[in-house]
């Protein structure tokens, strides 16, 4: 049997055999992590075509200029409640799976965009926004996922390009049908005649739409993802057991329906687990037991079921310390990460409240270079249009440039050069309005490239820097966790701080207060930016991780090679 052959296998034969192979990227599990991720960003962004016409229908103000306070303060309400559960999700993630905390986020989304479909008031649409942040701590869960799922330096740029990639797909998809199907009544006359229910909710069918695409996601997710928690994943699931089934009456997907038993979860490839027995060159800053045969989060696929296990002496896991575990280039990586997402946020709010903003009645006399109002008065079918050929860039990038620039130069080199230049974005943006009425779409796709191409690598490098900063695998939903909360405040903060400035531009004659606000926090952000070190050159943490001995699939070393190895093991003692 080959799990035999393999507990007899010596060290040195696994060394030589990994130096010519890489474990293979895990297409099929990243393809149903996709399928779920896209669903939030098709809900999240499909709002922003609409949600200025839709404060406009809830009639809370007659002034046009504080319009932007309250589109704000609906966006700050997803995040706000975000924060507030964040690390909750997180550490609930560690402790019962990643796959149960998705699903859970899924539901709440689908829950928050029927509630906001059919919200007849700010109100209702305040709490529906709420109710998707208290339910929804999948983007600190996403990341964990994925720094398990992928585990060799290799892939890295190309797996952490994915979500971005699936996150700009439903960029595009999102506010073009947020802007299609807002008030159809208006839009589609013909078909959806006045006094239905589609006249009295004219923000409910596409919030339909992307309650259905939510569905998809949760059926998906429930089928066919495998959890991936490294004490979890042992635990029979019977949802992938129905989804094998499923999968195995089409004659294509018989050869990936076998059962997911703890049996079979030992009997899998060799070549996944060799190179994290040996490595030539060990992933950046996992050099504390994550390194080690015992604790690597991917040796569920070791083959070596006969292995005594009764005579490895291994306690049960008892965690990382929070000390260790927020070590200071984790802390300097999350604190970089919340500003990003505050700033980066605040231009997505901002934008469509921008590109719909129609120029004063009582024009002011211009100042230049600081005091100057305008807006280019855009209808909601064309910022959504707008917004997803903005989607559609990112996406192409995301694809072809991203993955290519972050395997030359590295993430903390691109997160260092985009972070120092990221100001320069926001110090140009307000000045559109002063171009030519026919130069205008073209300084706007400008300006929408440069903001994609920054955003694009900007996130992808700072997760991978915070995933190999992080002392230990098990500790990954945690920090991430913080990381989301961190994150989510800075997003409620961002769109809130942003529309009362915004107001406050647009009646005071500054309409570039808002975005000038946002070039100072950029420049703060590249202070904390330039501070972050090289997880490849940090010392090990001294943290000792115990782990479960369900985990313990290798073999055990001859007396003489254990002792070439000491007892690093069980926990990689190494000062």
């Amino acid at each position: 049997m080959r799990h035999n052959s393999f507990a007899r296998t010596s060290g040195p034969s696994i060394h030589n055999d990994h130096a010519s192979s890489v474990p293979p990227f895990p297409r099929r599990q990243m393809l149903v992590l996709a399928i779920c991720r896209i669903c939030e960003p098709i809900a999240f962004m499909g709002i922003f075509p609409y949600v200025y016409f839709m404060i406009e229908d809830f009639h809370v103000t007659e002034d046009a200029s504080r319009i932007s306070f309250y589109a704000g303060m609906v966006t700050s309400a997803f995040t706000f409640a975000e924060f507030s559960t964040g690390l909750l999700w997180g550490r609930l993630s560690d402790r019962i799976g990643r796959k149960p905390v998705l699903l859970t986020g899924l539901v709440g989304t689908a829950l928050s965009v029927l509630v906001f479909g059919f919200a007849p008031n700010l109100t209702v649409a305040l709490i529906a926004r709420a109710i998707g942040g208290l339910l929804n701590g999948n983007m600190g869960v996403l990341q964990s996922t994925v720094a398990e799922l992928v585990t060799v330096k290799e892939h890295q740029p190309r797996a952490y390009t994915i979500m971005p990639v699936v996150w700009c797909l439903g960029s595009i998809i999102g506010p073009m049908i947020g802007g299609a199907l807002a008030r159809p009544c208006v839009s589609y006359p013909s078909l959806f005649t006045p006094g239905t229910i589609w006249d009295r909710y004219p923000y409910l069918l596409p919030n339909l739409f992307s309650a259905l695409i939510v569905l998809v996601g949760v059926v998906n997710g429930f089928l066919f993802l495998e959890e991936t928690h490294s004490q979890k994943k042992m635990e029979r699931d019977r949802g992938l057991e129905l989804g094998n089934w499923v999968l195995s009456k089409f004659t294509g997907f018989r050869k990936c329906t076998e059962p997911r038993d703890e049996k079979s979860k030992l009997t899998d490839r060799d070549d996944e687990m060799q190179p994290l027995i040996d490595h030539d060159e060990p992933l950046p800053t996992y050099r504390t037991n994550e390194n080690t045969p015992v604790s690597s989060p991917r040796l569920r696929t070791a083959s070596v079921s006969t292995i005594p296990q009764d005579t490895l002496d291994l306690r049960s896991h008892v965690g990382v310390g929070f000390t260790r575990t927020f070590t200071r280039p984790v802390v300097l990586n999350i604190i970089s990460f919340g500003i990003v997402a505050f700033h980066t946020m605040t231009f997505d709010q901002l934008l469509p409240v921008f590109l719909a903003t129609a120029p004063p009645k009582d024009r002011m006399e211009p100042s230049l270079p600081l005091k100057f109002v305008d807006g280019f008065n855009l209808d909601s079918k064309t910022v959504g249009i707008i917004l997803s050929i903005q989607g559609a860039y990112q996406l192409l990038i995301n694809m072809f440039l991203v993955p290519r620039v972050l395997s030359r130069f590295g993430a903390l080199r691109s997160f260092r050069f985009i972070v120092v230049a990221y100001f320069l974005l926001y110090l140009v943006t307000p000045y559109l309005v002063l171009l030519p009425p026919a130069y205008r779409m073209v300084g706007l796709a400008v300006v929408l490239a440069w903001k994609c191409t920054f955003a694009s690598i900007v996130y992808p490098s700072n997760a991978i820097l915070t995933a190999d900063s992080a002392p230990s695998h098990l500790a990954l939903g945690t920090i991430n966790g913080v990381a989301a909360s961190t994150a989510s405040l800075c997003r409620a903060f961002g769109p809130t701080i942003s529309g009362i400035l915004y107001t406050v531009g647009l009646q005071t004659g500054y309409s570039g207060l808002a975005w000038w606000s946002s070039a100072l926090v950029a420049i703060g952000g590249a202070v904390v930016g330039l501070r972050i070190s090289d997880p490849a050159n940090r010392s090990p943490p001294q943290d000792k991780v115990i782990i479960n001995p369900r985990d313990c699939d290798v073999e055990i070393a001859e007396p003489n090679q254990a002792a070439d190895h000491g007892d690093d093991r069980v926990t990689d003692p190494r000062p």
